[in-house]
């Protein structure tokens, strides 16, 4: 698709709320078809692609979007979309090399089979190629969600970016990795999820105090996977309020 019929794709789609988006398949697999294909070669010598949403004023600040243990779909690729729309160049990599899953079981499995030092790969050569991207101010925050919340912990720590948001993602690491972060991080966490819980994000919280970084904790009455529309779990009016806040904080700290 020529990337003007792609602007028009996300302009088309502009008065549209994201939660009525990505709770329609229609509507999102509008919203994918407005991104851009990308490709590089990693620093590694391995061939990645991505989807890449452009704003309609550039340069501008740019996000990588991490998807959740699913892969790829419409629905990561809509949450970059919208970021596009407020003003951000975003950039929603693949780490699962085009594979998609539609049950746990799958999910699980292709999470599983995820090599971290390719992941790693990927997500640094990633974020350089945006840092020298034409249209980037050269500022970069990173966000994810589950599989891809720990994952964008991960990239910032491997990358040191402007700022780092986690959607109830992984966040066990020590004060001696945090230290490698330059900006800060953003935390969305639900009270009723039972693996990423109190537990594993008081002991983050310690070990950024420790590291001597910036750590912005936000929990919600929510379980795992609150703001994904397509889940059992969706919380609508706690997703509504962690996107607010993440959109406050990337404008805070990509400008």
């Amino acid at each position: 698709m020529p990337s003007v019929a792609r602007r028009n794709v996300l302009t088309s789609l502009a008065g549209i709320p994201l939660a009525t988006i990505l709770a329609n398949p229609q509507l999102a697999r509008a919203a994918a078809m407005g991104l851009e294909e990308v490709s590089i070669t990693t620093a590694g010598g391995r061939e990645v692609t991505a989807s890449l949403a452009l704003p309609e004023t550039t340069p501008a600040p740019t996000i990588v979007v991490i998807h959740e243990w699913w892969g790829l779909n419409d629905q990561i690729k809509t949450v970059a979309a919208e970021y596009a729309k407020e003003g951000f160049v975003a950039l929603a990599v693949d780490l699962y090399g085009g594979q998609l899953a539609d049950d746990p079981d799958g999910a699980r499995a292709l999470m599983q089979a995820t090599d971290p030092d390719e992941a790693t790969d990927s997500l640094t050569s990633w974020i350089a190629w945006l840092k020298q991207h034409p249209n980037s101010t050269g500022k970069v925050g990173t966000v994810g969600f589950c599989f891809g919340g720990g994952w964008s912990l991960n990239a910032s720590i491997a990358a040191p970016v402007d700022a780092t948001v986690v959607y109830y993602g992984r966040v066990n690491r020590p004060a001696e990795d945090l230290k490698g972060l330059a900006g800060p991080v953003l935390g969305h966490f639900g009270t009723e999820d039972a693996f990423i819980n109190e537990a594993m994000v008081g002991g983050f919280e310690a070990e950024m105090a420790k590291a001597g970084k910036t750590f912005e904790n936000h929990w919600y009455v929510a379980n795992h996977a609150f703001a994904n529309p397509s889940s059992a779990r969706y919380d609508e009016e706690d997703a509504a309020l962690a996107w607010s806040r993440t959109l406050t904080f990337f404008k805070k700290h990509l400008g």
